[in-house]
């Protein structure tokens, strides 16, 4: 269990009690500890990224564009018949 003490956005004592699984509660604790701040603090900084919405990837034509992976040529470069090929032939 984690009770979070929420005084400085609250100007008063707001209590929340979490009720965290003993492998959470511990690597928030040594997150915290790490990080030299309160289980409060972290957990709402984990909160808080978890929530974030991930970044939709770029839209071209209706098609999203993803990231190439360093094995591909780079985007500029003209297509090379012999990859093409051996990208069609490859086993999916």
């Amino acid at each position: 269990m984690l009770v979070i003490d929420d005084r400085a956005r609250y100007g008063s004592a707001m209590r929340t009690t979490l009720n965290l699984s003993a492998e959470a509660l511990a690597k928030v604790r040594q997150l915290a500890q790490q990080r030299r701040k309160t289980l409060g603090a972290i957990a709402s900084e984990l909160i808080l990224q978890a929530l974030e919405p991930e970044e939709a990837p770029a839209v071209r034509n209706g098609v999203p564009i993803f990231p190439a992976s360093g094995s591909f040529p780079r985007a500029d470069a003209a297509p090379d018949v012999r990859l093409v090929n051996r990208l069609r032939d490859e086993e999916p």
